[in-house]
């Protein structure tokens, strides 16, 4: 008798447990997709008037907010610039020459990457989508599809870009984007 009491009592705890986290499911989304790093993410989101959450969503993708990520590829930080891209972005930045040095903080990987979405945004047309594979997969990659009609540009068509992981690194993130800008509305103000 006493082993059918256990099991009661842990089913109605269970069952109160899953109707707190259905009744409270903005604080179980808020667990579930954290955004780090926000004060920087506002001040450089801010800077260079990028979307906040494309930032976050980003990192979320790149690194899950881990700012001492290196890839196999040597890109390192929050936002995974590649060594060569930061350098670049550096000099027509105009930041100190230390900047390339540090993209290990987050503060400064932050503010380089924004720059450089900001940047993508100016060659893509305002374009998002182009913008997120340029990010990924090299912005030359990206105009030489759009330019030989490879891809279109839109999320409609994104299966005609070639490179799979480019694919599903633009899903990744919109999907991302989407879930922050729902859970953290109002979050950054503009």
């Amino acid at each position: 008798m006493k082993f059918f009491r256990k099991k009661r009592v842990f089913a109605l705890l269970f069952v109160f447990f899953v109707i707190l986290l259905f009744y409270n499911s903005d604080w179980l989304g808020k667990w579930i997709y954290p955004i780090r790093y926000e004060q920087d993410i506002a001040v450089s989101a801010k800077n260079y008037k990028v979307d906040p959450f494309l930032i976050a969503a980003i990192i979320r993708v790149e690194t899950n907010f881990n700012a001492d990520k290196v890839s196999r590829k040597g890109a390192v930080g929050l936002m995974q610039l590649m060594p060569d891209t930061a350098e670049w972005i550096v000099e027509r930045a105009g930041y100190a020459e230390e900047t390339s040095r540090s993209l290990h903080r987050g503060d400064v990987n932050i503010e380089v990457g924004a720059w450089y979405i900001n940047s993508l945004y100016n060659q893509f047309d305002d374009n998002q989508i182009a913008v997120l594979a340029a990010y990924n997969a090299g912005p030359g990659n990206a105009r030489k599809w759009l330019e030989n009609g490879t891809w279109d540009g839109t999320l409609k068509n994104i299966a005609q870009i070639p490179f799979g992981e480019t694919r599903h690194y633009v899903q990744r993130v919109l999907y991302y984007y989407d879930k922050y800008a729902k859970l953290y509305a109002g979050r950054f103000s503009a």
